[in-house]
């Protein structure tokens, strides 16, 4: 077990992160992709779990690429040995592009402007540079669009093959994100495997023929074996979370969570009958109880929209709820009028549903938003600790 050499030993709160389980969870998502191999995204830190430690993880548990969103993130991966093949899709202009290319990192093109500053990139580092295509079949967001025969993806490939041609890039992938993938009957899914198809069939007819084609996020990868294809991305489900939650919970589909968040009460005091609690006293005391006071709030991670609904779970106490408003650094838990214990037990604030704990997609729930969220938002100032091999 390790932890951030800056945090005591005696830490109010910390962020447990489970390295087995995430190399657990893409072996379990190895093999639920059949013959597609698993690109691990782990993009946003590794969705708050750390970068590295959760990059390596995923390697162990049998990933034969990795995704970054920031192209600045796919930098500091590399450059702390991580050797993996690895795609990263967001940068602006101006981006060091030539750096990425220099480091061998795929850099993903969707316009035409990014095209010209891989190639001139390229020119600068004398690299050919590995890039991948991303077509918009709907989204909207990234990528370039199909939608018509003069799309702006049928120039996109044509300036490709003309770059391929002078030997400035190498094709590795081409790809695309769904909309609705968390609903595998939605319409739109369907419809988006055969716009991919279609602009498969027009890059090949430019001469450009990629290895890997992959659409499959965590959700698809989990519920939709057509849109497997050579390679599945999976990126929540890769830290034990599920993406569809209302098919199934994480042990359903054979994960589990690798984060824990646990803090410890600092303070606990007997209040009256009537006693408002917290800013704006949005709770009232109905009866003589002892509450207790955790150090953590909105700016750890804990959702300001969580109060009087979070769910904790304190030692000795059992199942409670964030009482009052979430305040910056901290928020107050009901612990009932027989509580017995003292400062220094623990609360469970995130855990695993298995275990019977509140979970990420409790949080969710309840404040109207998704687990991917709450597991992101842990702020930095909270100290990691890591367990399992690799650790």
């Amino acid at each position: 077990m390790t932890s951030d050499p800056h945090a005591s030993s005696a830490t109010s709160f910390t962020v447990q992160v489970d390295l087995d389980a995430i190399a657990a969870n893409v072996a379990a998502l190895r093999e639920r992709a059949g013959s597609a191999s698993v690109m691990a995204v782990v993009k946003a830190d590794a969705y708050g779990h750390g970068l590295l430690p959760s990059a390596r993880a995923a390697l162990r548990g049998g990933a034969a690429a990795l995704g970054v969103a920031q192209l600045e993130e796919a930098v500091r991966a590399r450059d702390a040995g991580i050797d993996a093949p690895m795609l990263t899709w967001l940068y602006a202009p101006g981006a060091d592009v030539a750096g990425a290319i220099d480091r061998g990192i795929e850099v993903t093109v969707s316009s035409r402007w990014q095209l010209d500053d891989v190639i001139a990139a390229a020119a600068r580092t004398g690299a050919t540079a590995p890039i991948q295509l991303k077509v918009d079949t709907g989204l909207a967001r990234g990528g370039a669009l199909l939608d018509g025969e003069a799309s702006a993806w049928h120039d996109l490939v044509a300036s490709v093959a003309a770059g391929m041609a002078d030997g400035a890039v190498e094709v590795r992938g081409i790809w695309t994100h769904f909309v609705y993938a968390d609903a595998p009957d939605h319409p739109t899914v369907r419809g988006q495997q055969e716009v991919f198809a279609e602009a498969v069939a027009v890059a090949g007819r430019a001469g450009l023929r990629a290895p890997l084609h992959h659409i499959a996020n965590s959700a698809a990868t989990l519920t939709n074996p057509s849109a497997h294809l050579d390679m599945v991305r999976p990126g929540l489900a890769v830290y034990g979370l599920s993406p569809v939650p209302d098919l199934g919970a994480p042990q359903d589909f054979g994960l589990r969570e690798a984060m824990r968040v646990t803090a410890r009460l600092s303070l606990v005091k007997r209040i009256r009958a009537g006693q408002g609690v917290s800013y704006g006293h949005t709770w009232t005391a109905p009866e003589d109880t002892v509450v207790g006071l955790v150090p953590m709030g909105y700016a750890d991670g804990i959702p300001r929209a969580a109060g009087n609904l979070g769910p904790v779970r304190v030692q000795g106490a059992g199942r409670s709820t964030v009482t009052g408003r979430v305040c910056m650094d901290q928020i107050v838990v009901d612990l009932g009028p027989d509580f017995g214990g003292s400062a220094g037990d623990e609360v469970v604030v995130v855990g695993r549903g298995a275990d019977d704990e509140p979970t990420a997609q409790d949080w969710a729930a309840v404040t109207g938003t998704i687990n991917y969220e709450i597991v992101t938002r842990m702020a930095p100032r909270a100290p990691r600790t890591y367990l399992g091999e690799g650790a």
